[in-house]
């Protein structure tokens, strides 16, 4: 079961890049690494080449840390490119017995009938209920003895040329994305509790410019959402209205609360393009600071309340991220939504969980998460692959590529080409495999079984 998952969380103000090992024990961080975000504006690439200098340099900082390289990658993909729309399917249960198959063909049904934009690809297919005969709402319907099967699933799609963008900008940063996952899914599987799963809670995380929401009820999503406001908006309003540089406005915006413990009454501020400092009273900060706090979490109870599925979020409101630091946050959200509020970090891990144990590194935690089995009950991941709990979880095997490059020790000067020589006695030995394959598959056509042996043939010699 060990395996080592690299997880890239691409925010529109910090990429990180957290390397976690699974382990039988469980899972535990290795590396992390964080650069300020280049090329990113409220969640879209924008520019290739700096988002890939960011993330390289995020990924360096955390193998740098690790000291290993990782066999799975994780990327978060935003909110900003998403869509959701809800779909069902069904099938017959020839043997009345309803198994993993069965129930990956109703989850195949449900995605064929699903109406999809033109330039959309899905990323998520979740389903969230099932069906079996005349009997509803079964949570999970493996073993169950039924005639006929019924999927309900929250589909969520994306944009193919962003997600292409984003593809594009991970490799020219060195590494080939395995699964793209939505960010706010990524940051409910890092926070949420069970309670909160089967109750229903919706999840905020409030980066710097952009607010990611989600409602996870029972055993899958049910909404998602994405909202161009953030930490940065903040920052901004200090800058204009106080007449500073960006650099001292976000300073002071992280650090107001203190300035509180102190009993300041005014703060010392420099001024743009003067080399002078001016005091400013502390409650001019703070009435610009709160009326931001104010009005984003005012625009998230209004997308909520215009979700139609507010009402699932039983179990309240769950905010994390990096705005979360902000004092007074909770108190506002709280009186706003009119749900109990919780700040959450990210669940207790082991190995480096200090250097993570911080509401910003939510969804970056729950990306090496999902890539260890956090996923929901059943799903098809972005690679169409049906993931499901209690699978057994593999290694990704090395390419030919990495197998090929030669060995180089401290002690040689020339390369070792063992590996090599191994590799080829193994390709002629698979070789002569097929060639006995090939042998049995001109007997067989006589048989009448030339069909579909030609058909796993031509797939089998497409490998090499």
């Amino acid at each position: 079961m060990n395996g080592r998952i690299l997880g890239i969380d691409i925010g529109s103000f910090k990429i990180t890049a957290i390397i976690a090992e699974r382990t039988d024990s469980g899972l535990n961080v290795i590396g992390v690494g964080t650069q300020k975000a280049q090329g990113v504006k409220k969640g879209v690439i924008n520019n290739i080449e700096l988002a890939a200098k960011s993330i390289k340099e995020a990924l360096t900082s955390a193998q740098r840390v690790a000291g290993t390289e990782f066999e799975q990658v994780i990327v978060s993909i935003s909110g900003a490119y998403t869509k959701s729309i809800e779909s069902s399917g069904y099938v017959n249960i020839p043997e009345h017995d309803i198994n993993l198959s069965e129930i990956r063909r109703a989850m195949q049904m449900a995605d064929e009938a699903a109406n999809i934009p033109a330039g959309y690809e899905k990323i998520h297919i979740l389903p969230y209920s099932f069906k079996v005969d005349n009997q509803a709402d079964i949570e999970d319907p493996l073993g169950m003895n039924g005639a006929r099967l019924e999927v309900l699933t929250h589909i969520i799609i994306a944009e193919k040329s962003p997600i292409l963008n984003l593809r594009k900008a991970v490799s020219l940063a060195g590494v080939e994305i395995d699964n793209l996952v939505l960010s706010g899914y990524a940051s409910a599987i890092a926070t949420l509790t069970d309670d909160e799963k089967e109750l229903g809670a919706a999840v905020v995380d409030m980066g710097g410019e952009t607010c990611n929401v989600v409602i996870h009820s029972g055993n899958s999503l049910r909404y998602n959402d994405f909202l161009e406001v953030g930490s940065n908006t903040i920052t901004y309003d200090l800058s204009r209205m106080l007449h500073t540089p960006v650099p001292q406005a976000e300073e002071i915006k992280l650090n107001y609360s203190s300035y509180i413990s102190k009993s300041l009454d005014v703060v010392d501020v420099a001024k743009i393009g003067e080399d002078k400092i001016e005091q400013i009273s502390l409650k001019v900060i703070l009435d610009i600071i709160y009326a931001r706090i104010h009005e984003t979490v005012a625009v998230l109870a209004k997308s909520l309340a215009n979700s139609g599925r507010e009402e699932l979020a039983g179990a309240g409101i769950v905010i994390t991220g990096g705005m979360t630091k902000l004092d007074g946050i909770r108190r506002i959200a709280s009186a706003i939504f009119d749900k109990p509020v919780r700040i959450a970090r990210p669940k207790p891990v082991g190995g480096l969980y200090e250097m993570i144990n911080d509401p910003a590194y939510s969804c970056a935690v729950g990306l090496c998460m999902y890539g260890a089995g956090g996923f929901t009950q059943y799903e098809f991941d972005s690679e169409k692959n049906m993931r499901y709990k209690g699978e057994v979880l593999k290694t990704k095997q090395k390419s030919f590529k990495s197998l090929l490059e030669p060995e180089i020790s401290k002690n040689q000067t020339e390369p070792s080409y063992t590996v090599i020589e191994e590799l080829t006695a193994n390709i002629s030995s698979e070789r002569d495999d097929l060639s006995e394959i090939a042998t049995i598959n001109k007997e067989s056509t006589s048989f009448g079984l030339g069909g579909w042996f030609k058909n796993i043939w031509n797939k089998i010699t497409q490998l090499f």
